[in-house]
């Protein structure tokens, strides 16, 4: 994996105090996206122990109540091993910490996503079969708040907390999970 930025003291992806993880490499290139430089795969920093360490010290003050992840694409297959390791340690080391993740892929796909077959059984969706479906079903289960959905230009709207495109969804993570369907956060 590699990383565009970290903030260590973040108010503005999340609710309350944060830090938030800028992941290198986006499919989605949204039109007018505010955080293009992260769409390069190839572009921002190597990702390693010594900063993941960094990272950590910083979430672990007592200040900090959120951890965000946001991109580039979170749930990219390039960003999904080290992701989900993150997220399973914050979880195990740091559990009063609330996990805001951001994603372009939307909630509906990822968690009702069930692999394709022919009638002969011989063909299942690559994606399905390389486990990436899973693994991003597990990053998000250990989120308390997800925002899915690609941004759309034409449905921006500045006055919605959290997300910058009306089509977007702020998702309880939690209570969806709990009720087999989508719970919002916030409107």
């Amino acid at each position: 994996m590699r990383y565009s930025s970290m903030r260590n003291l973040d108010i503005s992806n999340g609710e309350g105090v944060g830090v938030s993880l800028f992941v290198q490499g986006c499919p989605f290139r949204c039109k007018n996206c505010f955080n293009s430089d992260t769409w390069d795969f190839n572009g921002g920093k190597e990702w390693t122990e010594e900063i993941k360490d960094r990272f950590m010290k910083l979430i672990d003050r007592p200040y900090i109540k959120r951890v965000s992840f946001l991109g580039g694409e979170c749930l990219a297959e390039q960003n999904l091993d080290e992701v989900l390791k993150l997220v399973q340690e914050i979880r195990i080391s740091l559990p009063e910490k609330t996990i805001w993740l951001y994603t372009g892929f939307r909630w509906n796909y990822i968690m009702n996503y069930q692999p394709v077959e022919t009638d002969d059984f011989d063909y299942i969706e690559e994606s399905y079969n390389d486990g990436l479906m899973e693994k991003r079903k597990r990053i998000i289960s250990l989120c308390d708040v997800v925002i899915d959905g690609e941004y759309i230009d034409e449905q921006k709207d500045l006055t919605l907390a959290y997300r910058g495109s009306k089509n977007q969804h702020v998702i309880d993570v939690k209570q969806s999970l709990a009720q087999n369907k989508m719970v919002l956060y916030c409107d």
